[in-house]
């Protein structure tokens, strides 16, 4: 890895965003960032920058400066490396997230929903990379209140998921901001009656050894961040909804997507899908075995 953050940008509101969320994140890591635009129609000049007389570049070189020039506002004192490439943008977002940290990419939002609309080459990227990902919506202010100011991640607990517990820890005190660690599971079947009703002392075991689990899984993390201030939430549905309903005061959303390995088909998981759908703040996706 280089300690460098790169953000692809197509020229949209979400991805001046995302370069702007990116470059407090490279002043945060005191890594590089890396403004990138594919695009298979550009025209290059033999030392690889644009050529500035060819009139299909003026969209990309406008996209870029705009980029530039956020990024300049937000921290002038961040160097920024800037690169244009004649190659599909899947493929070169792909090999720009193997030689990086962190790869970083703007979501379009519905309107009043604010939710995310993932095209289909930040979806693709989501299951093809190995490097952990940031989705951005367009900015909006946030508000000033300290609950705000947190890092949510989803912990499950059916198998280990170290490089998703670093990436937040570490995030969580490179910002000194609370980490909120959330845990969603439905209830058991035995905590069920035969009229359809919860047997309140099953559910309340249900409940008791979900905490124990979750405390346990984070305890190491605990230790090596003492300085990250830990909250622990068992939440009895289902995991997704359980994610997005905790996630509507922070200012980041940590999420796991499993490998699963050459054999079998990428994807992402229904929690994903929901965070990167639904969520109202950036989301990081972070593969972990």
């Amino acid at each position: 890895m280089r300690n460098l953050i790169t953000v692809g940008l197509d020229g949209t509101p979400q991805s001046l965003s995302a370069a702007v969320w990116a470059a407090r994140e490279a002043t945060l890591r005191q890594a590089g960032l890396r403004l990138l635009h594919a695009w298979v129609l550009l025209v290059l000049a033999p030392d690889g920058t644009l050529a500035g007389d060819a009139e299909q570049n003026y969209w990309p070189r406008r996209i870029i400066e705009e980029a530039r020039a956020a990024v300049r506002l937000s921290c002038p004192d961040l160097p920024v490396e800037v690169g244009t490439v004649r190659e599909d943008p899947l493929d070169a977002l792909t090999e720009a997230a193997e030689q990086s940290d962190l790869l970083v990419m703007g979501s379009r939002g519905l309107g009043a929903a604010a939710r995310f609309a993932l095209g289909e080459i930040g979806l693709e990227l989501v299951t093809r990379t190995e490097t952990p990902m940031v989705l951005v919506r367009t900015r909006q202010d946030m508000p000033a209140d300290s609950a705000h100011h947190k890092v949510t991640v989803g912990v499950g607990l059916h198998a280990a998921c170290e490089d998703l517990l670093a990436f937040a820890f570490e995030t969580a005190a490179r910002r000194a901001v609370p980490l909120h660690a959330v845990h969603g599971r439905h209830l058991p079947s035995y905590a069920y009656n035969r009229g359809g009703g919860v047997e309140q002392s099953a559910a309340d075991e249900a409940v008791h050894e979900a905490r124990y689990e979750l405390a346990a899984a984070l305890q190491p993390w605990r230790e090596k961040f003492p300085e990250v201030a830990v909250e622990e939430e068992v939440v009895m549905e289902s995991p997704a909804s359980a994610l997005l309903h905790s996630s509507a005061h922070a200012e980041l959303l940590v999420v796991g997507r499993r490998h699963r390995g050459r054999l079998l088909p990428p994807r992402i998981g229904h929690v994903v899908q929901a965070a990167v759908h639904h969520a109202p703040c950036p989301v990081a996706v972070v593969p972990h075995t």
